[in-house]
């Protein structure tokens, strides 16, 4: 399994602030990630800008650590002098994939992010009680193990009615031509379904499906088991569907 890597950007609050990043990459170090920080890797005489671009296109992951100062140097663009151009700015952002970047909120009041990270989905550091869950959601999503995984979906449990299957449109049309012809042939106004049964060369169980259809529209009644009468609505049907010559 390859060890993923991460550059930590942040800014120089404070010693104290400083000590939070150092244990945060130490910490990381210690669940299987590589974590990149200037108070580790760069030393006097560095090229700043160099240093952090070149980490920057070589990490897997940013860790944008937002205080107040962080956000507002960002905002600003600072950079060119000192700790200062540690900062990941808008420039550099659009010359690497965005998805690379996660940004962790410190601010002790409000989750204020950069400009440039407003869409951003963030990891809520700010109150040290949290501390513990705040970390096992990165550590989980810099390894790519989440801790709910997304089940498959499976078959679904109504089963599939082929559509020439149907009772309806063509089926439908297919039965009222027969219906009509019966109709046309007899002299009697109740037909015998026994009739239909043997004009029509479908199964018997499609046909139950397709005379129950007619009923429930109002086509066809059946008044007994075996017989059933061709109603207005349903020559009105053979009319407007051009089933009568």
């Amino acid at each position: 399994m390859s060890i993923p890597k991460v550059f930590i950007s942040y800014s120089h609050d404070s010693l104290d602030h400083k000590k939070w990043v150092l244990d945060l990459a130490t910490q990381l170090r210690s669940s299987g990630v590589d974590a990149v920080i200037d108070q580790w890797d760069l030393r006097p005489g560095d090229d700043l800008a160099y240093f952090m671009e070149t980490q920057v296109a070589a990490a897997d992951k940013v860790l944008m650590v937002c205080t107040e100062k962080y956000v507002e140097k960002a905002n600003a663009g600072v950079g060119g002098v000192g700790y200062e151009k540690m900062i990941v700015t808008a420039g550099l952002l659009a010359r690497i994939d965005s998805n690379k970047v996660i940004p962790l909120i410190r601010q002790v009041a409000g989750n204020k992010l950069p400009t440039f990270l407003q869409t951003k989905l963030y990891l809520d550091f700010s109150r040290q009680d949290q501390f513990e869950f705040s970390f096992d959601e990165l550590i989980r999503t810099l390894h790519n193990a989440p801790l709910f995984e997304k089940p498959p979906i499976t078959k679904s449990p109504f089963p599939v009615i082929p559509k020439a299957a149907s009772p309806t449109n063509d089926g439908l049309r297919e039965l009222m031509s027969v219906v009509v012809m019966l109709f046309e042939t007899n002299s009697r106004d109740l037909q015998r379904y026994a009739d239909l049964v043997n004009a029509m060369d479908i199964s018997r169980v499609m046909i139950d499906l397709l005379v129950e259809e007619a009923v429930q529209l109002g086509y066809l009644t059946q008044p007994t088991a075996t017989l059933y009468q061709l109603t207005k609505s349903g020559k009105l049907y053979a009319l407007e569907k051009g089933l009568i010559k």
